[in-house]
């Protein structure tokens, strides 16, 4: 069935890429439902092309399967065993190529967006039924389409090739065609120009039967996250910039693509960015401590602010459901004050079926590397190697009874590694003895399991039901971020609840502010958009303030102080942060490149537990996973972008193809 169904997608998907390589060749597009003459007589046809152009942008959610880039596959935050169904899983092994990128090749699409965005620029003032309220906002959201095309081009191959407002004839000459990609500063200036002139035209909210629409918040949010990705090493003049691209000049006149001297203001500019979006109405997704929340973990005397009521402190709020009901279908997309940025998702609540047991229903082979795993805090913020005495960290013996904390269960027969960890640890791991409660199933044996990895485990590999026996997690682990208690895929009345993903979180914007507060030296007086000049340094208090809340909401302690003591230091901390809050998200592949630290991540070896071994003798020790997918991952300093179609590049002499790939 697994494999039926993967033909399906692999069917759709090639006909949706079956459209002209060309990203000036879209005349097909203007068809659609309606000749592109009759788009702007009326209000409602133009709206239906302005929305049709919406429908072309890669789903965001999909991360898990056949992304639109290497997300988590592509990333060392996930991988299967099943290397022969999804394109982001072929390139860390070096399998992709500009003449194959399968689900990763949008070039295309977004320039088709880009083009329908001009063509409603030019054409606007065709459609007399338009009020100037609905020329406002129809205006606005072509802008954010347009930036937001861009943003996905600049996300995924580096600078940008810019269309201006140009609604180009296809029967022209090809030397009309001929463009030059910008730099990426410059393409940063465009993207962000283009989602600030939205901002100014869309609403600061929509209604509930439109959630998933982009706002004045959503455009604030993204530019904040590319200011920031633009401060960042890799492409501001840092250890990386040079690594990567010291040799990437433009063809036309010899300028660096990526700037090589380093600017720090551009990391003022980028806190000013996330500073708008926090003098905004998002907070973070908080729950109300109930009779089953626990106590806060005691001896905590670091951080005297640990046991204020939040949002001071972590008191008074339930750690495991307020990280755990963002993502798992309790809370409603369009409550989530949480969400600069999201959108309903079926892609979600499919991909949950990766991570079920076979025997339930699932396919029970989305693994979860050891690294992962290790990096979760001890109740009380320390890490495993470092564990107090109170709430130790131990991989001797297991657990003889139920504890039962938050509405989660832990059952007996649980090795003990897996006790006293932080609550994102529960609200998002599965693990050798994780219970599934399954609740929406009433057909007993299908409801109330624990899942067991090893090889004599009811979902390790000698249980595995597929013909070629990779349906388990060779790691020991899978992913439950996703997943409510009343999720089942198998049994009588089985279910599994609506999810929505988060594009842009809160917590992502207060982790990026305190990043770039970090990385000033200096102060700097700056300005965003519209917004009065303001001035930042290097405040432990700000740095604490926003750092700290993310930290509280998942009921730990706030930075210990040798953590602000120096930039390093705090980084390191940041690291383990965003590694764990936004675990699956599809932000660590950008991350770790970012960063420059992609080339020693990636080289430290993927493990997990022993899954050859029984759950008593052999199977709670760490081993490198010996399977191709991870056995052959390569990475290679082409892979820092994805190549642009071999197609455009001969269509387009003047388009340079990014360093290490084939023209």
């Amino acid at each position: 069935m697994k494999k039926i169904i993967m033909a399906i997608i692999a069917a759709i998907g090639s006909i949706m890429m079956m459209t002209s390589c060309n990203y000036l060749d879209v005349s097909d597009y203007f068809e659609d439902t309606l000749n592109i003459d009759s788009v702007f007589y009326t209000k409602v046809n133009l709206e239906k092309y302005l929305w049709g152009a919406a429908a072309l942008f890669p789903d965001e959610s999909n991360i898990f399967r056949n992304s639109y880039y290497p997300a988590i596959l592509g990333s060392d935050e996930g991988f299967s065993m099943w290397e022969d169904d999804y394109a982001p899983q072929k390139f860390p092994i070096d399998e992709v190529t500009a003449d194959n990128l399968g689900s990763m090749n949008i070039w295309t699409p977004m320039y088709q967006i880009i083009r329908k965005a001009n063509t409603i620029f030019a054409r606007i003032d065709e459609c007399k039924e338009l009020t100037a309220q609905d020329k406002r906002e129809i205006t606005g959201y072509a802008h954010f389409m347009r930036g937001y095309a861009y943003y996905f081009l600049l996300l995924n191959y580096g600078p940008i090739l810019i269309a201006g407002d140009e609604v180009y004839e296809t029967s022209l000459a090809p030397e009309a065609y001929q463009k030059y990609r910008s730099t990426y500063d410059e393409s940063v200036e465009y993207i962000c120009n283009e989602l600030e002139t939205a901002a100014t035209y869309i609403p600061p909210v929509v209604p509930i039967n439109t959630f998933g629409r982009p706002t004045k918040g959503a455009a604030y949010g993204l530019i904040a996250r590319l200011r920031v990705y633009a401060a960042s090493p890799l492409y501001n003049g840092g250890q990386a910039a040079k690594t990567y691209f010291s040799n990437f000049v433009r063809q036309g006149d010899g300028v660096h693509y990526i700037s090589q001297t380093y600017d720090e203001k551009k990391w003022a500019v980028a806190a000013a960015a996330c500073k708008r979006v926090m003098d905004m109405n998002y907070t973070l997704h908080t729950v109300e401590a109930r009779d089953d929340t626990p106590k806060l973990p005691e001896g905590i005397v670091y951080d005297p602010d640990y046991y204020k009521p939040w949002p001071q402190g972590a008191g008074n709020i339930d750690p495991y459901r307020s990280y755990a009901e963002m993502f798992n279908g309790e809370t409603l997309g369009f409550k989530n004050t949480e969400f600069v940025f999201g959108k309903n998702s079926g892609e979600i609540s499919y991909a949950t079926l990766l991570s079920f047991p076979a025997q339930f229903g699932g396919w029970n082979g989305f693994c979860v590397p050891q690294k992962i795993i290790d990096n979760y805090k001890m109740i009380d913020g320390n890490d495993i190697n470092h564990s107090s005495a109170l709430y130790p960290y131990r991989e001797n013996g297991f657990t003889t009874t139920d504890q039962t904390f938050s509405g989660y269960i832990l059952k007996p027969n649980v090795n003990f590694m897996y006790t006293n960890r932080e609550a994102r640890f529960y609200a998002s791991i599965g693990f050798s003895g994780c219970l599934w409660p399954m609740n929406s199933t009433t057909e007993n044996g299908k409801f109330m399991q624990q899942a067991f990895y090893s090889v004599d485990g009811n979902s390790g590999s000698s249980a595995a039901t597929q013909g070629d026996k990779r349906n388990y997690p060779i790691t020991g682990y899978v992913l439950k971020k996703y997943i409510h208690p009343d999720d089942a895929w198998s049994g009588a009345n089985a279910a599994v609840l609506n999810k929505s993903f988060p594009i842009v979180r809160y917590a992502d914007i207060l982790l990026m502010y305190a990043e770039c507060l970090n990385n000033l030296t200096q102060s700097h007086t700056v300005s965003i958009g519209e917004n009065e000049p303001q001035t930042f340094s290097r405040d432990f208090e700000e740095i604490k303030k926003a750092f700290n809340q993310v930290r509280y909401r998942s009921g730990l302690p706030g930075l210990k102080p040798e953590e602000l003591n120096t930039p390093d230091a705090f980084f390191e901390a940041l690291k383990t942060e965003r590694m764990i809050e936004f675990l699956h998200e599809g932000l660590r592949y950008y991350d770790v490149r970012r960063w420059g630290i992609v080339k020693e991540e990636e080289a430290a070896p993927i493990m997990g537990m022993d899954t050859e071994k029984t759950e008593r003798s052999g199977y709670y020790n760490r081993v490198i996973c010996n399977y191709k997918t991870v056995r052959n991952r390569v990475f290679k300093d082409k892979m820092i972008l994805l190549p642009i179609d071999r197609q455009e590049i001969k269509r387009v002499p003047t388009l340079d193809q990014n360093p290490g790939w084939e023209n």
